[in-house]
């Protein structure tokens, strides 16, 4: 391998020719042998929206010329476009702030300046990282990376499977099936209402999502080492705020405390508690629509799903829920990743908390799966999502249930015996309600209707 060699304050290092990194991130590669989760990408495009914003803002108080602003933005540039994705080889697995990731972003931007000659040499610590500590620049990052990725990838899956379930719940608005309650027979509703509560738990949970993540929009740039902002104009945290709303078109702000916002993450924990919250009920859904699309004989039966894949390598013709099995282990691991950010910001000893890596790896997981199953759900199983009426009418024909009807005519204590004769005796709830002597057959065809009981008008 042809090698550099690359010099930081603890001395000589080789590295790669071809590669763009310096000597810190040459270190932490070798030194961190640890898993496979390298640093998300979202993190470092968030770190290129920081150091952009940080030159602007530099050149701005007169703290860097604006030939080294405009050669750092330009790389800043090089890096959102993906062009230079494989320069960040980091694992999440290095020092909890992030600073070898910081370092990482620092050193290629001012290597690739350098080598293109944009201006006059670019140090990564002195011009890149001006005005900047790690301890304020990668919660700055991860505010950025988290905020972006729930409002771009998050938000319209989620609007879109509403979108679907509000068709399937016109569609099936006045479909009567049977109700269950402890994974037993209750009173009648419509497919449509079942569906209607589906779509109310998403644009719940949408909701808490929406608007808790407006938490992340408060920065941390500007606390610089401890929260106090040494080496930093009082400025510089506002201003790169600014130009960071400006290049994403989202109302970043610094934060007003910047003690908070090094030492402790618990916005991320607030907003990942929404996602939890979403993955408790993608959870709920994908079970309902596996347990009424059970059998298809042997089962509920009362829906079909689309067969996607063959279900099984020796049963011929078995078609499984696969779309449910996905989605209801992503909600399995977003509930451990809960877990894991919930105990690691609480982690904030004195005036850092040094978990930052771990909680933004696992909140982005999170946001990334929840996302994509929810599309491939949405796609592969709910828009293909359709009735089998003959089972529906069947279940709600010999549901013992419907006696509920009978209660305010009757009263609880005779309905319950009709019930119980019915079932004692497998027979019809009719023809044991009529044999009780409590009711006609006039009297129980009148009383006893299905489209009453689910109060559609």
């Amino acid at each position: 391998m042809d090698y550099r060699i690359e010099r930081d304050s603890m001395g000589e290092i080789k590295v790669d020719s071809t590669k763009k990194w310096g000597a810190q991130t040459e270190r932490s590669r070798q030194n961190f042998h640890i898993g496979e989760e390298n640093m998300p990408i979202e993190v470092i495009y968030g770190f290129a929206l920081l150091k952009k914003g940080a030159a602007a803002a530099n050149e701005r108080l007169g703290t860097l010329s604006k030939e080294k602003s405009l050669a750092i933005q330009t790389v800043c540039d090089q890096i959102l476009s993906g062009e230079l994705d494989d320069e960040f080889p980091l694992k999440v697995w290095q020092t909890g702030s992030g600073t070898q990731s910081n370092m990482n972003v620092n050193e290629v931007i001012a290597n690739v300046a350098n080598e293109a000659k944009y201006s006059d040499t670019i140090h990564p610590n002195d011009d890149v990282n001006k005005s900047q500590s790690s301890n304020d620049t990668f919660p700055t990052a991860m505010h950025i990376a988290a905020y972006k990725a729930v409002q771009e990838q998050l938000l319209p899956a989620i609007k879109e499977m509403n979108v679907t379930l509000l068709e399937k719940e016109k569609k099936y608005w006045e479909t009567i099936k049977i109700g269950r309650t402890h994974l037993q027979d209750a009173t009648p509703l419509t497919l449509g209402q079942e569906i209607s509560g589906w779509r109310t738990m998403l644009l719940t949970t949408e909701e808490m999502i929406h608007s808790s993540s407006t938490n992340l929009l408060s920065l941390a740039i500007g606390g610089t080492a401890v929260g106090t902002g040494i080496n930093a104009h009082r400025a510089f945290g506002p201003m790169v705020a600014e130009q960071i709303s400006h290049y994403t078109g989202y109302p970043f702000r610094s934060s007003e405390n910047k003690f908070h916002s090094l030492t402790s993450h618990d916005e991320l924990v607030f907003v990942h508690g929404g996602l939890k919250a979403l993955a408790a009920n993608v959870m709920k859904i994908a079970n309902d629509v596996r347990w009424l699309s059970s059998g298809p004989r042997s089962g509920l039966g009362e829906i079909t799903i689309p067969a996607n894949e063959p279900g099984s390598s020796i049963m011929p013709g078995k078609v499984n829920p696969t779309q449910s099995e996905a989605i209801t282990m992503v909600a399995t691991q977003v509930f451990g990743n809960d877990a894991t950010i919930g105990f690691a910001a609480s982690q904030g000893n004195f005036e850092l908390n040094v978990f930052k890596p771990v909680i933004i790896y696992n909140f982005l997981q999170s946001v990334r799966l929840l996302a994509e199953s929810i599309d491939s759900f949405t796609k592969n199983c709910l828009k293909g999502l359709e009735i089998n009426e003959e089972n529906m009418k069947r279940h709600v024909d010999h549901s013992l249930m419907l006696v509920t009807a009978l209660n305010p005519y009757i009263g609880y204590e005779k309905a319950a015996k009709i019930a119980k004769a019915a079932y004692d005796n497998n027979t019809s709830l009719k023809e044991a309600a009529i044999t009780s002597g409590y009711v006609t057959a006039e009297q129980y065809d009148t009383w006893m209707d299905p489209y009453k009981m689910v109060n559609l008008d």
